[in-house]
């Protein structure tokens, strides 16, 4: 009797060791994917700035622009007729080994540019919203500079001591 319960229990268990093994397979699979698709999402909001080292970024500095900001609306959507201003300086951070580092690293050619794609941006938001979240400012500023470029060789841009009138 002992004999035949000593089989039994093996073979359960060597049929529930399957089964589980299967199970943790695909949940590790499942938490791969989600992980996988968090780390593309970060990649995308960050740029990727972690993964080049310091010795490998140059940076470009564009001081001390003035730029309008889209008007607010008070609590009855009605725009307020006060005006308000950005006065910001960008740091754009460049990756040095990427490939069209060498075509456009002189960024003082197109310095215009480049600040146009800036005042576009940053004038696309509310005093309120500029100082809520300027991550999303710089986030939308690097969009827009690596579509002027079409290349992801600038990898980040900074927003230096914003100041909002």
């Amino acid at each position: 009797m002992i004999l035949a319960l000593l089989i039994v229990n093996i073979v359960l268990t060597a049929i529930m060791m399957f089964s589980v093994t299967s199970t943790n397979q695909k949940t590790a699979d499942l938490v791969g994917d989600i992980a996988s698709a968090i780390s593309l999402d970060i990649q995308g909001v960050g740029g990727g700035a972690a993964s080049v080292s310091l010795e490998n970024t140059e940076t470009y500095t564009i001081a001390d622009m003035q730029i309008a900001l889209k008007k607010s609306v008070d609590e009855n959507g009605v725009p307020v007729e006060e005006d308000h201003f950005a006065k910001i300086s960008v740091v754009i951070s460049m990756d040095k080994t990427h490939e069209d580092y060498a075509t456009y690293s002189d960024l003082s050619l197109r310095e215009d540019l480049i600040k146009g794609k800036i005042s576009d941006v940053v004038g696309q938001y509310t005093i309120e919203e500029a100082k809520a979240n300027p991550q999303a400012i710089s986030s939308a500023i690097l969009s827009s500079i690596q579509e002027l470029y079409s290349s992801n060789f600038i990898f980040d841009v900074t927003l230096i001591s914003p100041l909002y009138m």
